[in-house]
């Protein structure tokens, strides 16, 4: 089945998994997808992830990050979408939640958090905001 928005879907899991308070999660491997999750580990919103193979395919295995029994990720949302992508400069980036949330970037640096793309002092597509 194709998939049109691979990172959706990916953050569709994470959100439904912790609704359930499962331990992980699985999704589909892609560099993209891992590098998001790299930046969502470097913040500590996530354990960890690792590569499995599940059917002769190789899967990302998302170890989902809880405190006090309730999820870590209060809210993870796509702002840039496959019909509507969303991009800003620099001096644009929006501070989530006053800055106690990150916004997730594709930058022409690689993809990282809106803090990393200020100190490069570089803008993107805006990914997601995660708090």
């Amino acid at each position: 089945m194709q998939m049109n928005d691979p990172v959706g879907d990916m953050l569709t899991r994470i959100r439904n998994a912790q609704m359930r308070n499962r331990a992980t999660v699985t999704t589909p491997k892609s560099t993209l997808r891992a590098r998001v999750l790299d930046v969502l580990v470097a913040e500590g919103y996530i354990r960890g992830y690792s590569d499995i193979e599940l059917n002769g395919k190789v899967e990302l295995e998302i170890q989902l990050k809880y405190f006090d029994g309730a999820p870590v990720i209060d809210t993870i949302k796509r702002i840039s979408k496959p019909g509507r992508r969303v991009y800003s400069s620099v001096k644009d980036l929006p501070l989530v939640r006053n800055g106690l949330g990150i916004a997730i970037l594709s930058t022409p640096k690689g993809v990282m958090s809106d803090t990393a793309a200020r100190a490069h002092n570089v803008g993107g597509e805006i990914l997601a905001h995660v708090y």
